[in-house]
């Protein structure tokens, strides 16, 4: 009987020491730090470089709770007149795993532009994934979203 409650005790203590490492910098935390959207990548340069830009440190802009980084002070300023047309959707998670209802970052190298919105994937193949069934990705994953928004990444 003290052997299971033994082996219970280990788990809940491992399962308590770990469950700060498995928060999300998404969720707010008081002085814990903003997520970085697309790992940095310049989320303007996908719309005008047609490819994805690494950005800099010293062009950092923090939009609607999280931090975005661009590769030229120009970026930064066409970003800030209209974040809305630049932000990728889904503050950066992958497409096809919110549409999936599973939250998970993207990589900034997959990544499709969809009737003027960027979409970023976890997976090669996330863009042939929307490029197939874009209409239903997109409307399962704006339903999907309000529920995943503050969700940690899995």
């Amino acid at each position: 009987m003290i052997g299971r409650y033994a082996c219970f005790a280990v788990w809940l203590i491992g399962l308590l020491a770990a469950a700060p490492i498995a928060m999300s910098q998404s969720q707010s935390v008081p002085g814990a730090p903003l997520h970085l959207v697309l790992k940095g990548y310049d989320p303007v340069a996908y719309f005008t470089d047609s490819k994805p830009t690494p950005g800099k440190a010293e062009y950092e802009f923090v939009f609607d709770g999280a931090r975005y980084r661009f590769a030229s002070a120009q970026h930064l300023e066409q970003f800030k007149a209209d974040p809305d047309r630049y932000a990728p959707q889904y503050a950066g998670s992958c497409a096809s795993g919110i549409a999936a209802g599973v939250k998970v970052e993207a990589q900034p190298e997959y990544w499709l532009i969809v009737d003027g919105k960027l979409f970023v994937f976890s997976v090669a193949d996330g863009p042939d994934q929307m490029r197939a069934d874009s209409a239903n990705m997109i409307t399962t994953g704006r339903d999907n979203w309000k529920a995943l928004a503050n969700a940690p990444f899995h």
